[in-house]
């Protein structure tokens, strides 16, 4: 009787779960025909240093609901035009952003808050120089010892600030040349010969330049000897020599002093501002970056800005929209090495007091270069830790306690490891540039994924398709190839830099501009009424690719190195292009040193808490590392973990040293064995040593990918053609693979997954349809699955234990497109009068518009009505499309009245549906060009009219205009097996 009462409780339990299973796949099904809020992408919501209207705002916001644009970065910036009439932070600006929230709140629209003016980082007039970013500086003066020294020291120059002091205010510039603050006062008997320590502007972080737009910026400090094999320097300062002598300092520099025998250097070391104020802010919010180091200097500029802007909104809606994030961008104020209490702090997280080194920050070698490299490395590993400690977490505590969560861009001149920065923030970001239009900036994709894989953020958004000069030249079928290489990356949720407030009338057009940067992602753009279908394709990829974690199986751990920017291999990407690089058959994720310890090892893999998991760790070829990261490694292994690398020679620390380096041979010894020893079992786990060459620090790709192989482990995509990247998620309702045609060409593939027993549908985010899978091959391990591709055509493979798509018809897994008849007009074609020709045109054939002799059509730009009737003689079925044939550039259809959708890509072919009549039919074709031409028309010497206005000249007159309307040819087209 108990078996039986068991037997049904387990029946009923595997019903449920089942039943839950297809629940879960229905709804899921039924969300990526409809998107919710939450998938929609956003747009960086740029205002123009006072250049604010209430109207323009509710217009902005409302375009944008219509459009499917669900989250907005709110920022205030001085690039590229005047000045406007609301200051910055006045009563009318502080009831414009009420205004702006309040809107957010009834659209549905959230907003992300950048904490500062401008986009760099947090800071304004308000900050005084003892809670600015700080730089120890130091004035020198030799003197002869014997006798009674008197001697006025000098106060220490500033550092020259990194982009300049244009971008002071006045104020603001006074503030960096007054503000001064002594620390101590040093001798030490001069040393008998000059010998400097190479590189300390980098190593002292005095400064961090920009790795994405500054050629040659190293991505981390290549590692010195860290070992006294070489001579000891004869020019060295001995610790023990330095004599404190602050206190026989006045405060205007005048030392007295009776120095002993020999020759002696004096150094006064102070603090002085790092030469970075707040950028590019609107004028009244110039000022000083606040302390990176201070909690309490992030704190009391939060009190003049973030708290003056709560008072003013409260309460904040309970609604989906509204604000809902605090958000730091890029790191672009520059580095810091000082701040009131970093003795202090420095003694507490290292054990040893630093003055007796502080003439190493200046380059000065104390007690050897060794010696004098490992206190460098302790005063940036201070740096990282107070950083994340006193401003990014700090900054997402009190995020916390208003109701809100902290996103972070952790690049691009960030002075700690962007990975520590990353996975510091409850939302990581990413960033890619257009191509074309300004930097590679791949590895900050990479960044911004792993890091929200690792602590279990299921969204990752990402500042999308920023551009300089643009000049409305991109849209959404130009964008559709980097569209998808983001999703395939791990991105999902494009937010589009930029949407440019127009506060401008609506007659003047394109209207503001954030000078020439931007995708220029706005109301103002010509094809911004078409745009809805694109943010819907990315509504429902973005959907999708937010279920569940993604599946990667090698974990890339960085070294302990401050600055650090993470790249993978570059064989582990198929280097199709520069900006487009897309992952291999094993995807990846980076792994920050601190997260390491948090990892444990279930069935060989290694697990986070998050439920990241990966096959092997494999470790950078990095000649140092400290007994606490080894430390994890040889537990990982001990647990059941596959790990990869080349031992360590020894610590990069003078915490505990020389003792620290003896612990790291010990450890190495355990864990890599003899030298000779390629593969060794450690516990329960498996060391693989490698010495080859190293690709961006780790092994090539092929090393890692033979190495899981032999573990048994699969590819997890496998394409034949080399033409479709992917990306894979494992969710409750079951695997999710997004396949991406990364060619302009029509592409016929059997694709393999890592995926059986399940079965497999295809999902179209085109236009929202499912379909079931005739045609798939599983042999219990993987499916194999034939497959077509049109142009830079996109799909999703969902693996579920039970399908809710309509099989595809005649067996087969797809149909091809033949032509069934010609439209070829003639075609009435009726342009706005607003913008161009007032008079209805006859198009006997379909032509280019610049091509034409009336300037009112060659120089259009906007919406053109084509219209036609065409004669169908066979009997109309469901499987037939109207391929525009081509577009320039986006087009919206109708035919006999109902709408058949948007092309705004190479692959919309428009389904027919019933639409088709035998006989005659009716056929609009609504066509959108770019701005371009109409830009340029304007500027012609003998133009009559001009028409439109922008902030930013963008052409010249004899610029080339751009092929323009629908050249076709326009055909209908039937599917066939």
């Amino acid at each position: 009787m108990k078996r039986i009462s068991l037997f049904l409780c387990l029946l009923v339990a595997a019903m449920c779960v089942r039943s839950s299973e297809t629940a879960g796949v229905k709804q899921l099904a039924e969300e990526f025909s409809r998107p919710p809020m939450s998938a929609r992408p956003g747009v960086y919501w740029y205002f123009m240093d006072g250049n604010l209207s209430q109207e323009g705002m509710t217009k902005d916001l409302e375009a944008m609901r219509r459009a499917g644009i669900g989250y907005v970065v709110f920022l205030e910036v001085n690039v590229g035009v005047a000045r406007g009439p609301v200051d910055f932070m006045s009563d009318e600006w502080l009831c414009l952003f009420r205004h702006a929230v309040r809107e957010c709140e009834r659209l549905d629209i959230q907003m992300v808050l950048g904490i500062g003016p401008g986009w760099t980082g947090s800071g304004g007039p308000w900050v005084q120089g003892n809670q600015s970013m700080q730089h120890l500086v130091a004035s020198s003066a030799q003197v002869e010892g014997g006798r009674h020294v008197s001697v006025r020291m000098e106060v220490p120059r500033a550092n020259p600030p990194f982009f300049g002091e244009g971008a002071f205010t006045p104020e603001t510039h006074r503030q960096w040349q007054e503000y001064y603050e002594d620390v101590c006062l040093l001798a030490f008997p001069t040393p008998s010969a000059e010998g400097r320590l190479q590189g300390t502007q980098e190593k002292a972080l005095y400064i961090r330049a920009p790795f994405s737009s500054q050629p040659g910026v190293k991505p981390y400090l290549p590692a010195p000897v860290m070992t006294h094999d070489q001579p000891i320097h004869p020019a060295a300062v001995q610790a023990s020599e330095v004599i404190d002598l602050t206190g026989l300092m006045s405060p205007d520099g005048h030392v007295e002093w009776d120095a002993p025998q020999g020759t002696w250097t004096l150094m006064r070391f102070g603090s002085r501002n790092n030469g970075n104020a707040t950028r590019p802010a609107p004028v009244p919010g110039v000022g000083m970056e606040c302390d990176k180091f201070d909690r309490e200097a992030l704190h009391a500029h939060f009190s003049h800005f973030t708290d003056r802007l709560f008072q003013t909104i409260e309460p904040l809606g309970k609604g989906f929209g509204g604000l809902k994030y605090l958000h730091m961008d890029s790191w672009e104020m520059g580095a810091q090495n000082w701040t009131g209490k970093f003795r202090s702090e420095f003694q507490r997280r290292r054990g040893y007091d630093p003055q007796p080194f502080y003439p190493v920050y200046t380059g000065i070698i104390v007690g050897d270069s060794v010696l004098s490299e490992r206190f460098l490395w302790d005063v940036r590993k201070t740096a990282q830790e107070l950083i994340i400690e006193n401003h990014t977490k700090a900054a997402g505590e009190y995020a916390h306690a208003h109701g809100l969560q902290l996103s972070i861009e952790p690049y691009d001149m960030n002075p700690t490891a962007d990975l520590e920065l990353a996975v510091a923030a409850d939302v990581p970001m990413a960033e890619f540039w257009s191509e074309g239009f300004g930097f590679i900036t791949t590895f900050a994709a990479a960044e911004g994924t792993s890091a929200a894989h690792l602590i279990g953020q299921p969204v990752v958004p990402a500042e999308a398709f920023t551009a300089e000069r643009d000049g409305w030249r991109q849209y959404p079928g130009r964008m559709k190839d980097q569209t998808d290489w983001a999703l395939a990356a791990g991105i999902n949720r494009l937010m589009y830099h930029t949407f440019q407030h127009q506060c401008l009338p609506d007659s003047m057009r394109p209207g503001m501009t954030m000078g020439p940067y931007g995708v220029h992602w706005d109301r103002n753009q010509t094809w911004w009424p078409m745009s809805d279908a694109y943010h819907t394709y990315v509504a429902r990829c973005q959907h999708l690719l937010q279920q569940g974690r993604t599946v990667a199986d090698i974990l890339y751990l960085a070294p302990e190195s401050m600055p650090h920017v993470f790249r993978a291999p570059a064989s582990a990407y198929i280097q199709t292009s520069d900006v487009n690089c897309d992952r291999r058959e094993y995807n990846f994720d980076g792994c920050p040193p601190s997260l390491l310890a948090t990892a444990r090892v279930q069935d060989g893999r290694i697990v986070f808490p998050s439920g990241a998991s990966y096959r092997v760790l494999v470790m950078p070829d990095y000649p140092t590392a400290t007994p606490h990261y080894l430390q994890q490694i040889l537990r990982l292994l001990r647990e059941g973990a596959t790990v990869v690398g080349a031992p360590p020679l020894n610590s990069p620390s003078l915490q505990d040293y020389p003792r620290c380096d003896r612990q790291v041979a010990q450890l190495v010894k355990k864990i890599w064995g003899k030298k000779n020893e390629t593969s060794r079992r450690v516990g329960r786990g498996t060391l693989v040593r490698y010495d080859g060459p190293a690709d961006n620090l780790y092994p090539p790709y092929s090393h890692t990918a033979q190495l899981l192989q032999s573990m048994h482990i699969l590819p997890d995509f496998i394409d034949p053609s080399g033409a479709i990247r992917y990306t894979h998620r494992t969710a409750p309702q079951g695997e999710i693979y997004f396949i991406s045609n990364r060619t302009s060409e029509v592409q016929h593939v059997t694709l393999r997954f890592r995926a059986s027993g399940l079965r497999p549908e295809l999902w179209i985010p085109q236009t929202g349809e499912r379909r079931a899978l005739p045609q798939v091959a599983d042999d219990g391990q993987q499916t194999d699955i034939p497959l077509r591709f049109g142009p830079h055509e996109s799909f999703f493979l969902v693996f579920s234990a039970e399908g809710s798509g309509a099989p595809q018809q005649n067996g087969s897994n797809y149909m091809e497109p033949r032509e069934a008849l010609t439209v070829t007009g003639p075609w009435k074609v009726t342009f706005d009068s607003q913008w161009g020709e007032p008079t209805p045109q006859t198009f006997q054939e379909l032509t280019d518009w610049t091509e034409s002799d009336n300037p009112l059509i060659r120089y259009y730009s906007g919406t053109a009505t084509y219209e036609c009737t065409f004669h169908y003689a066979g009997e109309p079925q469901r499987a037939m499309e109207l391929d525009l044939g081509r577009v320039c550039n986006m087009a919206r259809v109708w035919l006999n009245g109902t709408l058949l959708g948007t092309s705004w890509n190479e692959a919309c072919g428009l389904s027919l549906g019933n639409a088709l009549r035998k006989g005659e039919n009716r056929l609009r074709i609504d066509v959108v060009n770019l701005w371009q031409n109409r830009l340029i028309g304007d500027l012609q010497p003998d133009t009559e009219r001009r028409f439109t206005h922008t902030t930013w000249q963008h052409y010249r007159a004899g610029d080339a205009l751009l092929p323009s309307g629908l050249l076709g040819p326009v055909r209908v087209m039937q599917l066939v097996p």
